[in-house]
């Protein structure tokens, strides 16, 4: 009986040492992709491709095969609007920190200019002769868009400010991009005993990229997280090969506008009509309030496993349900009659598209539970 429970208590322990280290591991990659080598993995500095190239090279690691059989790189390319070089801001005499103080609305011109600013309401600030708009926000959120429009929108924090805008003095570069390259990266694990039935885990490795040459948004939360779990996902799967195959796939062009997806729905590197179940994971590195299920109300015999699973081991305190969205990369495969969830963790920081989304405040709370809930699920979908 004395070696039995020292057996169970050692084999506790070492699960418990695996999920740990798969922490670390989540937590390293973190810290990378949020670098500044990779700059926001956007569209200056070169900052998508390097993490392609780095997601490759670890699914290679891993053993993963290419799930085109040939390279793990699906290219496609779409137009981006881009701040590549300088970006000054200074508004009543006052030097404003990009990304702190201010940020340029994406789809704004680069623009050299100063003048008077008109009030036209109390958030709105209006130089009609250089076409440019100042207006106060209560928090900076940073996005993406495909050109640039015939004006510069200015956005600066309310509190960054004493008085009023009256005056302004700017600087700001922008180079519209007809064709900007990206690619999603693909790879399988082949099933041992259903080869053809496919689990597809996905999640989106782009971010916003810089704005101007000294500022970047590094994406920890949204979503570095999401793939770091995927790497864990796809580490653990090809040790431990599944009956059905795995395929993972990391899509870029999310945050304009669910592009690397859209091309893979219509380009498909695998048979859709064999997808048994496909996991979209996004804003995977909070969880202390729980998590949401876009899909839920739509695959309801998926989500009663879901949450069967999570009460029976109480991984969460709650799994919220939720209908059909167009909020990420789940949506184009839904659209084409895939079962799908997109799962994303609820609590903890609240930083969200602007430049305080950083691994070091990332706290990463619930990320052995939810590797365990989606093991847990996929093991459930892939039963007789």
């Amino acid at each position: 009986m004395l070696t039995r429970t020292l057996t169970f208590l050692l084999i506790c322990s070492y699960a418990t040492l695996s999920f740990a280290q798969d922490v670390a591991s989540a937590r390293k990659t973190i810290d990378t992709l949020t670098s500044e080598y990779f700059w926001g993995r956007g569209y200056t500095n070169n900052g998508l491709k390097k993490a392609s190239e780095y997601l490759a090279t670890e699914f290679k690691h891993y053993g993963l095969k290419p799930l085109s059989g040939k390279s793990y790189s699906q290219e496609f390319s779409y137009p981006v609007n881009t701040f590549p070089g300088k970006m000054t801001v200074s508004i009543n005499g006052m030097e404003l920190i990009p990304g702190q103080d201010f940020i340029v609305s994406a789809d704004s011109r680069g623009i050299k200019a100063k003048g008077k600013l008109v009030e036209q309401d109390s958030a709105h600030f209006i130089n009609t002769e250089q076409k440019v708009v100042v207006s106060l926000e209560n928090k900076l959120t940073w996005s993406v868009a495909p050109k640039a429009e015939g004006y510069t929108i200015i956005q600066v924090l309310r509190s960054s400010l004493k008085g009023k805008p009256a005056s302004f003095k700017v600087n700001i570069e922008n180079k519209a991009l007809d064709l900007f390259t990206a690619s999603n990266i693909c790879g399988l694990i082949p099933g041992t005993r259903m080869p053809d039935s496919l689990l597809v885990i996905t999640a989106h490795y782009d971010h916003l990229g810089g704005m101007g040459n000294e500022t970047f948004f590094p994406g920890a939360n949204d979503n570095a997280s999401g793939i770091a779990l995927l790497l864990n996902l796809a580490k653990y799967y090809a040790a431990n090969p599944q009956p059905y195959s795995i395929a993972l796939i990391c899509f870029s062009g999310e945050e304009a506008g669910l592009i690397g997806s859209k091309y893979f729905s219509e380009h498909p590197l695998i048979n859709l009509t064999n997808v048994r179940f496909l996991l979209n994971l996004d804003l995977a590195g909070t969880g202390d309030e729980g998590i949401t299920v876009v899909n839920a109300s739509v695959f309801t015999k998926e989500f009663s496993i879901l949450k069967e699973i999570n009460t029976a081991n109480n991984y969460f305190v709650q799994v919220k349900s939720r209908g059909k969205a167009a909020n990420s990369d789940h949506y184009w495969f839904t659209e084409k009659g895939i079962p799908s969830f997109f799962i994303y963790t609820l609590g903890g920081i609240k930083a969200y598209h602007d430049v305080y989304d950083i691994s070091e405040t990332l706290p990463l709370t619930e990320y052995n539970d939810l590797f365990r809930l989606i093991t847990d699920f996929n093991s459930r979908l892939m039963k007789p």
